[in-house]
């Protein structure tokens, strides 16, 4: 019985520690996941601002949207309209032949610079030197008519001093001893003193004639002389041979008539003078001044010209609604050709120390304008604005703003009154900035 009892004990004994090992297994694992999750929790904890729930902080910051923003400064501003035209020159034209004639030389052929009064070419006229010597006889024959009757009017008066002399002789005896001389020799003889006066008096007339005649005769020999010299053609001011028409032998027309189809001889262009004629916009006619300086880019050579309004139209035309307006831009180097392309800065209005802010931060609604603000603690503020001039990248803010304020720029979608919002403040001192006061 006892080793009944033994046996029966036995596995007792070998069950409880079999037993008693697994329990202490599972106390092992449970102790340390117990100690981790408050680990965890304690540190959830203490990243928790106070009041506020234990989430991460960049939820937190992704709510509040950063926007490009800039401070309302004061600048010199000007606003420059930007206009386009072509070099021309300041004076061209087609070197005409005053009378027709075979081209006898040419001096002159493209490229050439020439001067004022240098000859260009000489024509071959055979036929006007023979005017010119039947002119020259015509003088001559009306001197002789002159002094022919020259010599009548001393004929003639020396007849009439003889028939005046004869009939106050006559008529003094007659009326000393009246019935001694016939009355009929007395009023034969006063008849001969008026023969004789009204002969000098047109010995004079025929001599008035002559000179008269030999006026004509010398004025139609200096014609012939004056149009001889256009046998040599010369420039009418300094400039460059942009073309040559004619060659040594030709025939030219004479260019005295719009309609003739009379060949020119060269064409010549001043070019130490250029000038450019400008289409304003009719909003800026006003403020186009005479005098008013301009600055002249020309792209093809990268730089820039000085240059001048020296004339304008005064009349809008209607077809464009522009007005012509010439730019005279000097050229004394010869650097600027005709036909280049050029932009014009045309200043139109100019502010001093004036509050702007970026073109990008104004919100236009029909005629009102706005801005969005941002104050503290970055909350958005919708103000309206008056504006004045505007540039290229800035506008002028008349009211509504103070500087320094700070104004968000660029796309303003979504956002409304009272917004939170971080302003990024990027950009950079305009040209012309005065110096902010106080802010």
């Amino acid at each position: 019985m006892q080793l009944a009892g033994d046996l029966h004990s036995r596995p007792r004994l070998s069950t409880e520690p079999r037993a008693s090992a697994s329990g202490s297994s599972k106390g092992f694992f449970s102790i340390p996941l117990a100690f981790a999750g408050l680990a965890l929790a304690a540190g959830l904890v203490s990243c928790a601002r106070p009041g506020e729930s234990a989430a991460p902080p960049a939820a937190a910051s992704a709510d509040i949207p950063v926007v490009p923003a800039s401070r309302a400064t004061r600048s010199n501003l000007a606003s420059d309209l930007t206009l386009t035209a072509e070099f021309e020159p300041f004076q061209e034209v087609d070197v005409m032949a005053k009378v027709a004639g075979y081209v006898r030389t040419i001096k002159v052929d493209i490229g050439d610079h020439v001067r004022e009064g240098q000859l260009l070419a000489t024509l071959e006229i055979p036929e006007m030197e023979d005017e010119l010597a039947k002119a020259a006889a015509a003088v001559q024959q009306a001197d002789a008519e002159v002094a022919t009757a020259s010599d009548e009017i001393r004929r003639a008066n020396s007849a009439h001093d003889l028939a005046r002399l004869s009939f106050d002789r006559i008529q003094g005896v007659a009326q000393k001893e009246p019935g001694l001389v016939p009355q009929q020799q007395v009023d034969e003889f006063h008849s001969r003193d008026l023969v004789t006066a009204a002969q000098v008096a047109a010995a004079k007339s025929s001599l008035l004639a002559a000179q008269q005649r030999a006026r004509v005769a010398r004025a139609e020999e200096a014609r012939l002389k004056t149009m001889y010299k256009y046998t040599a053609i010369t420039a009418p001011y300094t400039g460059v041979v942009t073309k040559r028409y004619a060659n040594v032998g030709a025939m030219i027309q004479a260019g005295t008539a719009s309609q003739s189809q009379a060949m020119p001889v060269v064409r010549l262009s001043q070019n130490n003078l250029l000038r450019l004629i400008l289409p304003v916009p009719e909003s800026a006619v006003p403020q186009v001044r005479l005098g008013q300086p301009v600055d002249v880019r020309v792209p093809s050579l990268k730089k820039t010209f000085p240059g001048r309004v020296a004339r304008v139209a005064d009349k809008v035309q209607m077809a464009t609604r522009t007005m012509d307006t010439e730019v005279d831009v000097p050229n004394p180097s010869l650097t600027l050709i005709p036909g280049m392309y050029a932009e014009v800065d045309l200043r139109v209005a100019e502010r001093s120390n004036a509050l702007s802010v970026p073109l990008e931060a104004v919100d236009r609604a029909g005629n009102s304008a706005r801005v969005f603000a941002v104050r503290a603690p970055g909350v958005v503020r919708i103000l309206p604005v008056n504006t004045g001039l505007e540039t290229a990248q800035r506008v002028e803010i008349l009211s509504g703003l103070e500087e320094g304020d700070v104004v968000i720029v660029g796309r303003r979608a979504g956002l409304k009154e009272g917004d939170r919002v971080q302003a990024k403040i990027s950009d950079t001192a305009p040209e012309g900035t005065a110096a902010p006061k106080g802010k």
